[in-house]
């Protein structure tokens, strides 16, 4: 069984250093040898991939742009009326994506409109989705690249978001019918939406393109004090042949570095003696 391979989500992890290029060299520093770059798109392209690319650090993630924060947006995918800010935005970050050479897309579903209740904006909601996610999986098909859709808990990070368990993804991913989108699994969320965690990975295991981790309810280390089980887990996902990456995307309780313990731990466990994860 190959070992699993981490990736330093720096939205989340070297915050200590305020300047994205230097979380990418932090975390190259600290021996990983990927990072998730959520939003990147304050820095020049080109400037972030020098410094990833100096550094060893392959780019395996972004998301598609927020929207307009101030009106309250978390994405615009299955928001109805913004699917040409939608495109818009899926433009900007394929022109990232290529400039990163980074080959997934996370496609932020949204959230249900302020004013209006989640159980009748969800026909719509779902419509709109399926529309924009056809249109993105067409594009990111002309450069070899992969959607991917995450679920997130209503019940703790954000009542309002519209795409929250793994099962309302496949249902959509069935319906969009393309190969080249996939589910983005993150433990955190799917621990409080959905819980039942062995049998969720096994039912959407040939679903998955991504995974995230993050212990639960504190969404801190893996190793800090919460629900999971991520020895038995990290074995889980090796038995099961998953070869893609798995985010780092949680509040480390201290001084990051401090906290990559668990890190060296699963390490060791495997009998691999350099810093290489």
């Amino acid at each position: 069984m190959a070992p699993l391979r981490f990736a330093a989500n720096l939205d989340w992890l070297f915050t200590e250093r305020p300047a994205l290029p230097e979380r990418l060299e932090a975390a190259a520093r600290a021996g990983f040898r990927a990072a998730e770059l959520p939003e990147p798109y304050a820095w020049d392209p080109a400037l972030l991939r020098r410094v990833a690319d100096r550094a060893g650090l392959a780019l395996v993630l972004i998301n598609t742009p927020p929207g307009d924060r101030d009106k309250g947006e978390k994405g615009l995918g299955a928001v109805p009326g913004r699917q040409a800010a939608f495109r818009e935005g899926l433009a900007l970050a394929v022109k990232y994506a290529k400039a990163l050479g980074c080959l997934r897309i996370h496609l932020m579903a949204g959230r249900v409109p302020a004013g209006t209740e989640r159980t009748a904006m969800a026909p719509e909601m779902e419509a709109t989705f399926i529309e924009n996610l056809r249109y993105a999986a067409d594009i990111l098909a002309q450069e070899d690249m992969t959607g991917l859709l995450e679920p997130m808990n209503s019940r703790i990070t954000d009542p309002r978001y519209f795409l929250t368990t793994s099962h309302q993804a496949a249902a959509i991913l069935e319906k969009v019918g393309r190969p080249n989108l996939w589910l983005q699994l993150d433990i955190f969320h799917c621990q409080i939406m959905n819980g039942n965690l062995t049998q969720t990975l096994k039912t959407y295991f040939p679903l998955i393109g991504h995974i995230q981790i993050g212990q639960v309810p504190g969404r801190h280390e893996p190793d800090s004090p919460g629900e999971v089980n991520f020895p038995y887990l990290f074995q889980l996902l090796e038995s099961l042949g998953y070869e893609g990456y798995v985010g780092c995307e949680y509040t480390p309780q201290g001084d990051t570095l401090e906290g990559l313990g668990w890190l060296h731990a699963y390490w060791e466990s495997r009998g691999w003696q350099q810093r290489w994860w």
